[in-house]
């Protein structure tokens, strides 16, 4: 028997339980993948609610977008942890559960009887993943906030201008990295379970995750001993790579090799310059970027960012424009890939207002799908009750 709560899908994860003890970002991020791919995600919340829910505007149905945007496909349930029969919904919860994953301070939810040794005696094959700041040996006491990581790793030191401070990335890398690699672990787990009968616990962090992610630079630091400076727009080893002033705007250009090189000062109505003796290589180019820097800048000067990137597009080079969010979301659209979805009926008539972005993932046998809205707060508390009162199989 099957409820609203566990409804069959086609997801090659439908009938997978997820008990989702987690908030913010890198958790619900990591819940949400495991939801579009047809698991049902039980979201366990405070009386107060994921902090996200807060964070606006903007807002839509009385949610931040932030909340918004990593909560899709999910059941929404309250509990306070320190209230007995609550407590116990949420241990039945674990113990119905193939999945249990949260993002408290190491230790802090064993107090609860919901560490992974607590949850193993209730339910021996669950796949328990933990996800924190900076491990759960030496910086269990750490917060772990994307920002602080970001600061921590080295990525800061990476951004922002030669000559300039180090700057935050614009998004919350680590958190989303970290929720991706973390739904990869529980895969893997699950597949795991499948082979053996046997779960386990999969453990991630911000800082080790930000290391992994920084592979190429971390390689080079574990090497050398040095890592990377600034370089504003520029790549370190290769020019022109970069960023450039146009009549109107900033355009992408990459010339990596001697041929791309040629075709660009070719469309640039340079070409002598691919033949100087001081660019006639990528390494010289490299050394002598801030010769020619200029004698580039000056050629783009002359037409518009548009312009320049329908002539570029057409000589073949590797080329784009520099643009806010809202373009690129048009550029996604114009280029078939769907980026947005909106509720819809039977026909493909649209329901809703409501806009969520699509998950990357394109599978042909077991597509993603978006079949209900992020919930209200506590949206489906009577739901998750039914369905624990149900008898099991």
């Amino acid at each position: 028997m099957t409820s609203a709560i566990d409804a069959p899908n086609n997801g090659p994860l439908s009938g997978i339980v997820v008990a989702d003890f987690s908030r913010v970002l890198a958790g619900p991020y990591c819940t949400m993948n495991l939801a579009d791919l047809g698991a049902t995600v039980i979201k366990v919340e405070s009386p107060t609610g994921d902090d996200t829910r807060h964070w606006k505007p903007p807002a839509y149905r009385d949610g931040a977008c932030y909340y918004q945007s990593v909560n899709r496909n999910k059941h929404s349930i309250v509990l306070d942890l320190a209230d007995a029969e609550d407590l116990g919904t949420a241990k039945a919860i674990a113990t119905r559960a193939d999945v249990f994953i949260h993002n408290f301070k190491p230790g802090s939810i064993d107090k609860f009887g919901l560490g992974y040794e607590g949850v193993k005696e209730l339910n021996p094959a669950i796949i328990y993943a933990h996800i924190s700041g900076f491990g759960s040996d030496k910086g269990k006491n750490l917060p772990g906030y994307d920002v602080l990581v970001q600061g921590m790793a080295g990525l800061m030191s990476m951004n922002g201008e030669r000559d300039g401070d180090p700057v935050r990335s614009g998004v919350s890398l680590f958190d989303l990295t970290t929720g991706m690699m973390t739904a990869i672990g529980i895969v893997a787990a699950i597949r795991h379970r499948d082979l053996t009968g046997e779960g386990q616990l999969v453990e991630n962090n911000l800082m080790a995750n930000a290391v992994f992610t920084m592979a190429n630079q971390y390689q080079v630091a574990a090497t050398t001993g040095k890592g990377p400076s600034r370089n504003g727009k520029e790549h370190p080893t290769i020019y022109p790579y970069n960023a450039f002033p146009t009549g109107d705007g900033e355009l992408i250009v990459v010339a990596g090799n001697n041929g791309q090189f040629a075709k660009l000062t070719q469309a640039l109505g340079i070409p002598e310059v691919a033949s100087d003796e001081r660019f006639d290589n990528a390494e010289k180019r490299n050394v002598n970027r801030d010769e020619l820097r200029p004698l580039l800048e000056a050629a783009l000067a002359k037409k518009s960012k548009t312009e320049w990137f329908g002539i570029l597009r057409e000589a073949g080079l590797p080329v784009s424009p520099v643009q806010s969010v809202d373009e690129g979301l048009v550029s996604a659209e114009e280029l078939g890939l769907e980026p947005v979805w909106y509720p819809q009926d039977a026909s493909g008539e649209q329901t809703s207002d409501f806009a969520t972005v699509r998950n990357s993932l394109r599978m042909s046998a077991t597509p993603t799908t978006y079949r209900k809205q992020p919930p209200l707060l506590g949206e489906d508390t009577e739901a998750v009750r039914a369905w624990l009162a149900q008898p099991t199989a």
